[in-house]
């Protein structure tokens, strides 16, 4: 089983009003990741994913394409130590 891992990302380009945090939050559900995501105020999306270390890299690479209608323009990550986070939400 690969080891736990916790992924603090920040999304930004045309990520708001695309269906940008539902989509995240079925694929990071689908994959069994566990964690939330949230519009900011400054237009980008924040994001955290928790699990295993391939499966949480996979839904980094997963936030370069996002939802169909998402024009990403950058992702930044920072790998954190994992805090037991159950389920994936929507925050608002």
């Amino acid at each position: 089983m690969a080891s736990r891992t916790r992924a603090h990302v920040f999304v930004s380009g045309t990520v708001q009003g695309v269906y940008y945090r539902a989509n995240t939050r079925d694929a990071a559900r689908e994959k069994g990741v566990d964690g939330w995501v949230t519009n900011l105020e400054d237009g980008r999306v924040e994001a955290i994913f928790e699990g295993p270390e391939d499966v949480v890299e996979e839904m980094i690479e997963w936030c370069h394409v996002g939802s169909p209608a998402a024009n990403v323009e950058d992702v930044q990550s920072e790998f954190e130590d994992p805090r037991g986070k159950d389920g994936f939400e929507i925050r608002y």
